[in-house]
């Protein structure tokens, strides 16, 4: 289990403590433990990638207090929380990445992330499984 402290919404990055779980030749998952975030593997040269992907988001996705979600019902956990599952129902909660000679196969240019979508901080978990 990896647990990452968030403060917000952004990508967290948590590359190195999932590679530290790759052994030998096989396929880790991942698997978020949370209904109001997303894991992606995306690029981790240029930050201004997940600027860009956090602003369509919040573009796409508004909070529930925008007039343009007003028909949404589930608000009483604040008006980022509904928008939050929404998003988690569109982004991935689980990824795969073949692992050999105890190396994660990423791309040069991938990195693994926590998506957190909620304004406050949050402690969320994920589940990590070596298979071989």
């Amino acid at each position: 289990m990896i647990t990452i402290e968030t403060n917000g919404p952004g990508f967290y990055d948590f590359t190195r403590q999932a590679a530290a779980h790759a052994e030998g030749d096989g396929v880790l998952t991942l698997f978020v433990r949370h209904t109001s975030c997303s894991l992606l593997i995306q690029e981790n040269a240029d930050p201004d990638v997940q600027t860009d992907l956090l602003n369509w988001l919040q573009r796409f996705i508004p909070p529930a207090d925008d007039p343009s979600f007003a028909y949404l019902r589930h608000t009483t956990e604040g008006p980022d929380d509904m928008p939050a599952h929404i998003k988690a129902a569109l982004l991935p909660t689980s990824l795969q990445i073949p692992v050999r000679n105890g190396r994660l196969m990423l791309g040069t240019w991938q990195g693994i992330y926590l998506v957190e979508h909620r304004t406050r901080p949050h402690r969320r978990n994920v589940a990590l499984h070596l298979s071989r």
